[in-house]
Parts: C-alpha cells; sequence; structure tokens
C-alpha cells in the first residue's frame, strides 16, 4: 500500500487469510533483517488468487500491491504457476 501499511493490518483484510498473511510477513521482516551477504527472493501472488483461466500474462513488481485498471488485485493461479515456472 502506498501508505506503507501492511495489506494484512487494514480493516478489510479477509480473516480467513490474516493468520496465513501474517506469517509470510514475519518471514519477509526475518528476510529483511538478514544479513546483507544473503541472496534471496520472496514472492507473493495477488490480494486474490484463486483459481482461473491461463491468460499468459502477469505483471513483476517491488514492493507494492499491483492493482489492475479494474481497480482489483488478483491473478489465477494457472498464470502465477505460469510466471514461477519462468
Amino acid at each position: 500500500m502506498e501508505s506503507g501499511e501492511l495489506l494484512v493490518n487494514t480493516p478489510t483484510f479477509p480473516e480467513v487469510a490474516k493468520l496465513e498473511a501474517q506469517a509470510g510477513a514475519k518471514v519477509l521482516d526475518a528476510l529483511l533483517d538478514a544479513d546483507e551477504t544473503l541472496n534471496w527472493t520472496f514472492i507473493s501472488p495477488a490480494a486474490i488468487f484463486t483459481p482461473g483461466e491461463r491468460t499468459g500474462t502477469y505483471r513483476i513488481g517491488k514492493d507494492e500491491l499491483l492493482i489492475g485498471e479494474d481497480g482489483k488485485s488478483q491473478i489465477s493461479q494457472e498464470d502465477y504457476a505460469m510466471a514461477l515456472s519462468l
């Protein structure tokens, strides 16, 4: 989020996904605090990550949640798998 607040800490974040997201945030914090000689990559899907159609397209971001022109942050599991395989 532009404010720097983690999405998991917002009031609208789904309770069903909160524990997993908080655990991921802790792992990311540990990596950020690690010795700078550690070479690491952290990959996370969009906010909405569900089975769907493979479109063959995806975007790569950095530290901010990617939002599409439709105002949603989403990727199908099929496109996410394709992105990870490259």
